[in-house]
C-alpha cells in the first residue's frame, strides 16, 4: 500500500513537518509495510518557507528587521538553489508577533517584509516567492514600499509615518530612490484570497477585526486605502483596487502589484508545483491531507482542497482529511474531492489540553482510521470470495 501524506500545519500545535511525520507513525502502527510519501504543504501562510526548502533544498537565513510596531525582530526567509527567495509576510509583519492588546492596524507596518525583500535582492535573488498569510497590518503595503525606497509624501513633502491611517494624507509618490535591482526581479505572490482592496469585502472590513480594528477604525482604514489606490491610479496608471486579491495581507498585495509588478498565484498550487505533487501520486492507493480546522472556508484555497483537487484530477485517488476541528458546515468539502474527514480530538478537553495533547491525539486518530481501512479491506476480500 502506498500512501501520500500531504498536510498543512495545525496552527498552535504542530508544524506541517511534524504533522506528516505523526500521521506516518499512526499508519505504520497498523500497516508496518506501507510505503509512505511525506509532503509538508502550505498555502502561502505559515510554513511556506519550510515547505519550499523541503521540496527544493536551499538555505534558511535570519535577519533583524522591524516587526509590525517598528521593533527589532529576527525573521527567517529561505533561498532555493536557483536563487529564488522565499519570504513569509508573517515572519516580519505577522499577527503572531504581537500580543492581543498590542494589535493596532492603524499604525502597523509591512516595513519589515520590505526589508527582507531588500536582503534577498542584495543576495542576488531575482525571483521572490512571497507568502501573504498571517499579517497584522492594514497599510496597503506602504511600509514594504518605503523599505524598497519608495517615498510616500504628504502635502508638505514629508514622508508618511507607518500605518494605514497615514495613507489618507498621501499626496505624492516618488520612485526615484527605488532599489535598482527591483526592476529585474520577478515577484510571485502565493495567495488564495480574492478580496479586493476596498469596500464591504475589502481588506479593512473583512480582516481588520481580527487585527484589532473596531468599527470606526475599519471605516477610517477603508477610506485611507481608497485614497491610496486613487493616488496610485492617478500617478502610476495602475488600478490596483479593482484586482481580485489586492486586499490580501491588509492590502500588501496592492502595494506589491503597484510598486513591484507582482503576479498573484494560488498559494497551495505554488507549493504543490514545487513539490512536483503529481509525480508522487503515481501508484498511490490513498492520499491523507489535513489542517487544524476544516469548514466551509477551506474551499477557498486551503491545503486539503488543493491536495484533493489535484489528486482527483490524476486518478480519482481516495482522499481523507485529518483535522483538529471540524466546523458545522464542513460537509461542503465533500463536493471538492475530500472523501472523508477524521477529527483528532476524541474526548472533551479544554483548549490548553487539546494543544498539549495534539500530537498524541493526531497519532491515535490516524491509527483508528487505519484500523477501519483494514476492516474495509477484509470485508472487500471476503465479499470477493463469495
Amino acid at each position: 500500500m502506498k500512501i501520500v501524506i500531504a498536510a498543512d500545519s495545525f496552527k498552535g500545535s504542530n508544524s506541517a513537518q511534524n504533522v506528516v511525520s505523526i500521521i506516518r507513525r499512526g499508519i505504520l502502527k497498523v500497516f508496518p509495510q506501507a510505503e509512505t510519501v511525506l509532503l509538508p504543504v502550505a498555502d502561502g501562510g505559515e510554513g511556506t518557507v519550510d515547505a519550499l526548502l523541503s521540496a527544493a533544498g536551499g538555505d534558511e537565513y535570519f535577519e533583524t528587521v522591524l516587526d509590525p510596531l517598528g521593533r527589532p525582530v529576527q525573521a527567517k526567509y529561505g533561498i532555493l538553489p536557483n536563487r529564488t527567495a522565499v519570504i513569509e509576510t508573517a515572519a516580519a509583519s505577522g499577527l503572531t508577533l504581537l500580543a492581543e492588546d498590542e494589535r493596532d492596524p492603524l499604525s502597523a507596518t509591512t516595513y519589515g517584509t520590505g526589508q527582507l525583500m531588500v536582503k534577498a535582492l542584495e543576495q542576488g535573488c531575482r525571483k521572490i516567492v512571497l507568502g501573504l498569510g498571517g499579517s497584522a497590518t492594514n497599510d496597503g503595503g506602504a511600509g514594504m514600499a518605503q523599505a524598497l525606497g519608495v517615498s510616500l509624501l504628504d502635502e508638505n513633502g514629508l514622508e508618511l509615518p507607518f500605518g494605514g491611517k497615514a495613507l489618507a494624507r498621501l499626496k505624492t509618490i516618488d520612485l526615484r530612490r527605488v532599489h535598482p535591482a527591483l526592476a529585474q526581479c520577478q515577484i510571485v505572490l502565493a495567495c488564495d484570497v480574492q478580496n479586493r482592496l476596498c469596500g464591504s469585502q475589502g481588506a479593512s472590513a473583512v480582516y481588520g477585526p481580527q487585527k484589532g480594528a473596531g468599527e470606526a477604525d475599519i471605516l477610517l482604514l477603508d477610506q485611507a486605502l481608497f485614497h491610496y489606490a486613487a493616488v496610485i491610479r492617478e500617478q502610476l496608471g495602475q488600478d490596483v483596487a479593482s484586482i481580485p486579491g489586492s486586499g490580501a495581507a491588509g492590502g500588501l498585495a496592492a502595494g506589491l502589484l503597484a510598486f513591484c509588478q507582482a503576479n498573484i498565484q494560488s498559494g497551495v498550487d505554488t507549493i504543490l508545483d514545487a513539490l512536483e505533487f503529481e509525480k508522487h501520486l503515481q501508484d498511490a492507493d490513498l492520499v491523507i491531507t489535513g489542517e487544524g480546522r476544516i469548514d466551509s472556508q477551506s474551499v477557498n484555497g486551503k491545503v486539503p482542497i488543493g491536495v484533493a483537487r489535484r489528486s482527483k484530477a490524476v486518478r480519482d485517488i481516495p482522499v481523507i482529511a485529518v483535522v483538529g476541528d471540524i466546523g458545522a458546515d464542513a460537509q461542503v468539502v465533500y463536493q471538492y474531492g475530500i472523501d472523508a474527514i477524521m477529527g483528532s480530538v476524541s474526548r472533551v478537553m479544554t483548549l490548553p489540553e487539546v494543544l498539549q495533547n495534539a500530537s498524541q491525539s493526531l497519532e491515535e486518530c490516524v491509527e483508528r482510521m487505519m484500523r477501519l481501512i483494514r476492516i474495509g479491506m477484509a470485508l472487500s476480500s471476503a465479499s470477493n470470495l463469495r
